[in-house]
């Protein structure tokens, strides 16, 4: 009975004390300035959703516009309204990645108050068991002295059992939030790591939005605000597309029949390929059957992708294979195109330059040349967007999207 009665008291003394010290209280000094970034992020993902609608005003805009014959007047619409929803998307991609760093101040934050609360409980909790070994070694009738009546020691028996369970889930909690805190650490390296791809999403934004302008600026130079001139450009562009493209499958079927697909080398490609990237930003500025590509309503659907290169990048194979042309078009159009087995090859647009010959057998990451793209250098063609590698992947012949095949 002496023994229950002591530690029936003790433990009040205990109970007592994390009434005052607070051991199970969230510390909340880092409340405020959580509170500001959530209202921040509250007012950013306002703003996301006025640019979202805006993107959709420009995007029925185009779409509208893309409905008429093609004239002078129409493709200077669309590019100008293109440019617009270019800027917009710019400036929506901003919002996210301040969403983006606004959530991670956030978890920040929320690890700072988490350790802060850990170690006050560590200390809370060395503080109890102190006081708990202290006191065992008071007698009983210092006990029974120091209360006023056996019933109020008595009466701290309901306590008891609550006090122990206190304690025992704050020693529990200490461990969960041990656990909460590795978890948000691991949130926040993730989160970091989407503010990265943000990042570089937004450098290919910027880029298009300048090639965008670059095209609108050309256009006008080229015809000179004559309609007659517009529609002679567009027949001449449509006419060499449909040169290249023949020109291409003629190339591909001769290569393939030339070759005996028995030589060791060729063998080693045979089977699907995984294909690494030509040139090392993996920045695209424009997608396979990119709705937003300058030319599709003359030339038809962009049958690669374009990569952001500045001009004189090295252009590395995307796999080995063999060099089945390498033309050289002054002025114009120069690429490299590249057999790899019986179904697959690549091709490379806008080189200024060539380091391969045609015939010869390349391995995977070998230099074939340099970018180019920048107007009236060699190699751009006359109607380049700016300085970047046009990439295709065809199988059997047919153009598919590159992204599906690239490590």
């Amino acid at each position: 009975m002496k023994n229950k009665i002591k530690k029936i008291f003790l433990i009040s003394l205990i109970f007592l004390f994390l009434q005052g010290s607070g051991v199970l209280a969230v510390d909340s000094n880092y409340s405020r300035e959580i509170k500001e970034i959530q209202k921040q992020i509250e007012e950013q993902q306002k703003k996301k959703k006025e640019l979202e609608e805006q993107q959709k005003i420009y995007e029925q805009k185009i779409e509208e516009k893309r409905k008429e014959a093609a004239s002078l007047k129409t493709e200077l619409n669309i590019v100008g309204n293109q440019i617009y929803k270019q800027k917009i998307a710019i400036k929506a991609k901003q919002n996210e990645i301040e969403i983006t760093d606004l959530g991670i101040k956030n978890t920040q934050f929320q690890i700072l108050q988490k350790k802060k609360e850990i170690i006050e409980q560590k200390n809370e909790i060395a503080e109890v068991l102190r006081l708990i070994n202290q006191n065992d070694k008071k007698g009983f009738l210092e006990i029974v002295i120091l209360s006023n009546s056996l019933a109020e020691v008595l009466g701290f028996q309901r306590r008891l059992n609550s006090l122990e369970n206190s304690l025992l889930k704050s020693l529990e909690g200490l461990e969960g939030r041990k656990e909460e805190l590795t978890q948000e650490e691991k949130k926040l390296q993730n989160t970091r790591g989407e503010l990265t791809f943000l990042q570089k999403q937004l450098e290919g934004e910027k880029t298009k939005l300048t090639s965008e302008q670059f095209y609108q600026t050309k256009l006008l130079e080229e015809t000179r605000g004559a309609e007659w001139r517009f529609q002679s450009l567009l027949a001449q562009a449509i006419s060499d597309q449909k040169t290249i493209e023949r020109e291409i499958a003629s190339l591909e079927r001769q290569a393939r029949e030339r070759l005996t697909f028995e030589d060791e080398e060729f063998l080693e490609e045979k089977g699907e390929i995984i294909f690494s990237w030509p040139v090392p930003s993996g920045v695209i500025t424009a997608y396979f059957h990119d709705p937003d590509y300058p030319y599709r309503r003359w030339i038809g659907e962009h049958s690669g992708i374009d990569l952001r290169a500045a001009q004189g990048t090295p252009v590395r194979a995307a796999a080995s294979g063999y060099v089945a042309r390498a033309k050289h078009g002054g002025l114009g159009y120069s690429y490299v195109l590249i057999i790899h087995n019986e179904d697959f090859s690549t091709l490379y647009g806008h080189i200024s330059k060539i380091n391969v010959e045609e015939g010869s057998y390349i391995r995977r990451g070998q230099v074939i040349g340099l970018s180019g793209g920048m107007p009236g250098t060699a190699g751009a063609g006359y109607f380049s967007t700016g300085p970047h590698l046009h990439f295709e992947v065809r199988l059997k012949g047919i153009p598919v999207n590159p992204l599906n095949y690239l490590l």
